[in-house]
């Protein structure tokens, strides 16, 4: 079992949970070794014993981590010690673009096909070494604080069997296309429809297929029409809508063939957003109704064996909707020409193939040549085409492989927002900063940190300076103000206000932490100012599990969030077999999301034992400096005793200490002391400055509690 400070693979120090999954849990690791800290995901035990997942689990985990690229989630290493498997991943701050779109409602167009490029990307490294990630969903995609997109859980999905998909299938069946809801072989297009569902969430804020339940959602998937993103948001230009819709075809065919088709059509729709350039694929069109070979249908029959024999890489939701179509397929229209079980000849499967990479190296030509013209790059490097090249001297990473380079583009002179554009859809980040100038206009770009045409890998993060006119507005400082003062101060001055949460444990809720651009620098009157504003502490309340069986006891503690350190099991004889009679916390006690819990399960009366009582002969002294530096004696102090069978056995109202208190024949061995008192704090003086004559504005009250563990003796 995993604790807080253990070291694991003599290496990693854990450091605290950070998330948990259906299959495992995460968390914050130090890396002594390399001196670093990193993510480790750790499988839960029940799949730990499953020895088929495990095997499964580790190849697929090994073969993540031959991945290196800037929009993946990078695995550094994987193994197993004492029973326990993990992975170790790279730590990335920030949120999940599910949170992110729930945050800002959805996206613009823009930002979403900025952001589904960077995905893309990731998927494309991958695919190019023979990886699906076959679970592509927000949840799957961080967006890290310096606003760089990356993939997680590459390979996880293809371990799980379908004993673990269906523990997590509700988060995920909204995403998965229609060949795997059918149970069937999926490859790299199945990563891609994934990808068109999330963009659609991205563009809308919602999910094109909803249900009741998983089967329901499946069926959605393989069945209804998908609907157009533009139906929901009606600005969202012609050219995104068609790429999303190719993205999302039910067969596989209609589909991007590969992830580069898709980058390419996307760079475009940021160029020319109104244009008609993505080209749907009709395979069906091609030729008339085929006849399969017997030798190709003895093939197919083989082929749906193995895959019977193959049935743990299916999920359970096959089985269910096969059940369904068993019941419908005699009213179903067979004609349609999207169904999955149209004719299907090899050969013929094969020149089509064939005939689809040359039409689709002569379109990406195209387009890259249009990006050339209309970028303004290339004029000076014939080395490649629109600036996407690689660099004669790649980068090295380190690990054996390389780092793309692709030359700097000329954004001197754009504005702000389409630099930024530009420079995220040739893989860069970017961030701004303000300075006066009376050449350029508002919003204008100056000049940027990395000269047009010098050569950097993807994913750098380029900053550029841009005009605020002769006068710029200086950022006035709002940390330590509330949200709400600090967004009314910026916005009396023209600034746009962006919000950002996160929990604090030093800061009080609805009080601004950071701000960025940070206070005395100047920007344009419309700016954006990210404010990140505190949640307070992250605390869960403790539960109450005496009385509770084992299993509902460990089911309530999980629900919260926290864990279970360790279970002693001691003979009581006021408690049946199986039930918990102690805890390590107190109830309602505020603790850290994740804290280890130790609970007493009950064996049941002691064997031939002889009855037991305790007697409580205690002395309560008065609350110590350390537990309340503010209490005053002759305070009036209410003090109850409370069993640990919940009954008030002793409460009384004192000023003085210590107090006695002495009581026998109990039948439980301990109980807790509360005591209940009001501090008053006295007000701060202040001086008027017009009779220099000090004010001391009336006190305050509070209400202090304090608890204490008591062990009874016994008789």
């Amino acid at each position: 079992m995993i604790k807080i400070g253990m070291m694991i693979g003599e290496r990693y120090e854990i450091l605290e949970k950070i998330g948990t999954g259906g299959m495992s849990d995460v968390y914050k690791a130090k890396d002594h070794k390399l001196n670093r800290f990193v993510a480790m995901k750790v499988l839960k035990q029940e799949f730990s014993e499953n020895t088929n997942f495990v095997s499964k689990f580790r190849i697929e985990a090994q073969a993540a981590a031959g991945l290196a690229h800037p929009n993946i989630v990078n695995v550094y290493d994987v193994g197993e010690e004492s029973g326990i498997y993990y992975i170790v991943m790279e730590l990335v701050e920030g949120i999940t673009l599910k949170k992110y779109i729930e945050k800002k409602a959805r996206l613009s167009y823009k930002e979403a096909v900025s952001i589904a490029i960077q995905v893309s990307m990731g998927i494309e490294a991958a695919h190019n070494n023979h990886i699906i990630h076959r679970d592509i969903k927000p949840q799957n995609i961080i967006i890290s604080k310096d606003g760089k997109v990356k993939v997680t859980d590459f390979g996880i999905a293809k371990a799980a069997t379908s004993n673990t998909i269906t523990s997590n299938v509700m988060g995920s069946v909204h995403y998965t296309s229609p060949e795997q809801a059918r149970g069937g072989y999926s490859d790299e297009k199945s990563d891609i429809y994934s990808l068109g569902i999330t963009m659609f969430e991205m563009l809308t804020g919602r999910v094109p297929f909803n249900g009741e339940t998983t089967v329901a959602i499946a069926i959605k998937h393989i069945q209804e029409e998908m609907p157009s993103p533009a139906e929901f948001v009606t600005e969202i230009p012609s050219s995104v809508e068609s790429i999303v819709l190719k993205c999302c075809q039910k067969s596989p065919d209609r589909r991007y063939q590969n992830v580069q088709e898709l980058v390419a059509d996307l760079k475009q729709s940021l160029m020319n957003p109104d244009e008609d350039f993505v080209v749907q694929n009709d395979p069906d069109m091609e030729g008339g109704t085929r006849m399969i070979p017997e030798g190709d249908v003895a093939q197919i029959k083989r082929y749906t064996s193995y895959q019977e024999y193959e049935e743990p890489e299916t999920m359970r939701l096959r089985s269910e909707v096969e059940e369904y179509y068993e019941d419908t397929e005699d009213e179903e229209d067979e004609e349609d020409g999207d169904d999955y079980d149209y004719n299907y000849n090899p050969g013929m499967e094969r020149m089509t193939t064939i005939l689809a990479i040359l039409g689709g190296i002569v379109i990406c030509v195209i387009v890259i040549i249009l990006a050339v013209n209309l970028l303004g790059l290339g004029k000076d490097d014939t080395r490649g085409q629109g600036g996407i090249v690689a660099a004669d001297s790649p980068e090295p990473t380190g690990d054996g492989s390389e780092v793309e380079c692709v030359p700097m583009p000329d954004v001197v002179g754009k504005t702000v927002e389409d630099a930024k554009n530009t420079l995220a859809a040739m893989g860069f980040r970017s961030q701004a900063v303000y300075e006066e100038s009376d050449v350029y206009d508002v919003g204008v770009v100056i000049r940027a940190d990395v000269e047009s045409g010098t050569e950097i890998p993807v994913g750098s993060l380029v900053t550029l300076t841009a005009s605020v006119g002769p006068h710029g507005i200086e950022i006035p400082p709002v940390v330590d103000h509330t949200f709400e003062e600090a967004k009314q101060i910026l916005e009396n001055l023209g600034f746009v206000v962006e919000r950002m949460e996160a929990y604090s444990e030093t800061v009080a809720a609805g009080i601004v932490v950071s701000q960025s651009p940070v206070a005395s620098e100047k920007a344009p009157s419309g700016a954006s100012i990210t404010l990140t504003v505190s949640l307070g502490s992250q605390t869960v309340k403790m539960p109450y599990l005496i009385g509770m069986s084992e299993a509902d006891g460990i089911i309530t503690l999980k629900e919260r969030g926290l864990d279970v350190e360790v279970v002693h099991y001691e003979y009581n004889s006021q408690y049946a077999a199986e039930i918990i009679f102690n805890q390590s916390y107190t109830r309602d006690v505020e603790v850290a999301p994740g804290t280890a819990v130790v609970i007493w399960v009950s064996k049941g009366p002691e064997p031939t034992a002889e009855p037991v009582t305790y007697k409580c002969n205690i002395s309560i002294e008065a609350p110590t400096k350390a537990e309340d530096p503010d209490y005053r004696s002759s305070m009036p102090v209410n003090i109850k005793l409370v069993t640990d069978d919940g009954r008030t056995l002793w409460e009384t109202t004192a000023t003085s200490f210590p107090q006695t208190v002495n009581y026998y024949n109990l039948n439980v061995s301990g109980g807790t002391i509360t005591m209940t008192y009001t501090v008053e704090i006295p007000g701060t003086p202040t001086t008027d400055p017009d009779t220099s004559e000090t004010i001391i504005p009336p006190a305050t009250t509070e209400t202090r509690t304090i608890t204490r563990r008591v062990e009874f003796e016994k008789e």
